[in-house]
């Protein structure tokens, strides 16, 4: 590979697939490269480090949007909306969670996806929130976030309960995510 973005990329997806497999510290960069057929050195030139590559890997499932964004007051039926009725998540989503809990296990990890999540979800969520309760309102929406993706992809989505199920399971949850909003 002549072109350094597609090298990057074909590394970065070869991590993404590694990490996501066998977690943190079952993966080496000599696996990663080996995985794209090159030199181990380029991992190195273009991630730094195992940790930069992880990191890198972890970011890359995530599309950085923000769902905070938009209007505060439909804020609860619109995320609602998506989590009961939305498209599935895309298989990055997936990927990334996969990695998160594979490497779970590891400080080197757990320190990584801590610093990752504290800087890139929860500071921005608690800033958005507001108010002296804000972080416990931030833990709180992320906890109830993230099982209801899982429990989404556990259980194959709206399809599994009926419409008015589905009707009644968005009401509720829109109720819940904005009373947190609301604060």
């Amino acid at each position: 590979m002549r072109n350094s973005l597609a090298t990057r990329a074909a590394l970065l997806d070869a991590a993404v697939k590694r990490f996501a497999r066998d977690g943190y510290d079952d993966v080496g960069m000599r696996d990663v490269a080996g995985d794209v057929g090159i030199d181990a050195a380029l991992v190195v030139r273009y991630f730094g480090s195992k940790e930069q590559l992880f990191e890198a890997a972890i970011d890359s499932c995530f599309d950085g949007e923000h769902f905070w964004e938009g209007d505060r007051a439909d804020f609860g039926r619109r995320i609602a909306d998506q989590l009961v009725f939305g498209a599935a998540k895309k298989p990055g989503k997936m990927q990334g969670l996969s990695i998160i809990l594979r490497s779970l296990g590891s400080a080197k990890a757990l320190e990584v996806v801590q610093r990752s999540c504290v800087q890139d979800f929860m500071q921005p969520l608690t800033d958005w929130l507001g108010g002296d309760d804000a972080p416990v309102r931030a833990r709180l929406m992320a906890g109830l976030l993230m099982g209801m993706s899982i429990g989404r992809e556990m259980t194959g989505g709206p399809q599994t309960l009926s419409q008015e199920h589905c009707e009644l399971l968005r009401d509720r949850l829109a109720d819940l995510l904005q009373s947190l909003a609301d604060g």
